[in-house]
């Protein structure tokens, strides 16, 4: 496992294939196919390694792909930017609201929530951020669009449903520029933690989850703009074979999250088992870049 570590920093050189064959079989238990892959699993693996497309750094980068976002649905559904920064020194905090929320652009986790700056811990959160600014992403399960994405920090507004003391987070699984389902998290300020829920395309619930995270086993009401949500998820994953396209809702306003090419690197499982194969089946796969 030293080698597994070392490889997925970085640290030392390791195949791409192998290694995303390695990590696959540690988070799945499961052999990955890359010659005929079957599985929505198997296929973003083969997209990986096969499917190249220069556009997608762009898609990945946080900061850069607001630029893509304002082109296709509109710019007020951006969250509100305070700041971009190359280092956590050039942060002038005094300029800052009370509250607000850091990012890394070019890697998935790491944020800082800041809820009010009097109790701030500066120093935890430099440590996060600039942990975060050392390490590329690509490495951890060779998700080869992160890998020349410049990094960089963000900060920006903190949002939060006023009426629910929460903010629900809608991501919407689209293929060929298509949704097919929808994954609805829910409770995320809880102290039992996110739940999370799928529903079709017209928000008829699903019995399914992903392993190891809890539904939330309550009938949630259909969004208020769930079919603008909608909508633009089709506009922005048109023209591409997989796409989840991320949006929160606050105070009844759409706010645009990130798009993601390859849900939760793909290495994580439906159940019951029979999804993996559904949507492996909803995804064609592309010609080779590479």
């Amino acid at each position: 496992m030293k080698i597994y570590k070392a490889a997925s920093l970085g640290k030392i050189p390791f195949p791409d294939k192998a290694f995303q064959k390695w990590d696959y079989k540690i988070h799945t238990g499961r052999k990955l196919n890359l010659r005929h892959p079957v599985t929505f699993q198997e296929k973003l693996q083969w997209m990986k390694y096969y499917y190249r497309n220069p556009e997608f750094t762009k898609l990945v980068d946080k900061y850069e792909v607001r630029d893509y976002v304002k082109e296709k649905i509109g710019e007020e559904y951006l969250v509100p930017l305070y700041g971009v920064y190359n280092s956590w020194n050039e942060i002038d905090f005094s300029a800052l609201p009370d509250a607000f929320v850091i990012k890394c652009t070019h890697d998935s986790g790491s944020v800082v929530i800041c809820k009010n700056k009097s109790a701030f811990d500066y120093d935890a959160a430099k440590k996060k951020i600039e942990e975060g600014l050392a390490r590329n992403q690509f490495y951890l399960s060779r998700e080869w669009p992160y890998k020349n994405v410049k990094p960089r920090i963000i900060i920006e507004k903190y949002l939060i449903d006023e009426k629910s003391g929460d903010l629900p987070d809608y991501k919407f699984f689209c293929f060929d520029g298509k949704v097919k389902i929808l994954e609805s998290n829910t409770e995320r300020q809880s102290k039992t933690g996110t739940k999370t829920d799928f529903y079709t395309p017209e928000f008829e619930l699903i019995k399914m989850k992903e392993k190891g995270y809890p539904n939330s086993n309550k009938n949630h009401s259909k969004p208020e703009n769930f079919d603008a949500m909608k909508q633009f998820a089709e506009t922005l994953s048109a023209n591409y074979p997989f796409i989840r396209v991320d949006f929160n809702l606050a105070n009844n306003h759409i706010w645009f999250g990130e798009l993601t090419l390859y849900h939760c690197g793909g290495r994580m499982l439906f159940e019951p088992d029979e999804y993996n194969k559904i949507f492996g089946d909803w995804i064609t796969l592309p010609p080779k870049i590479r």
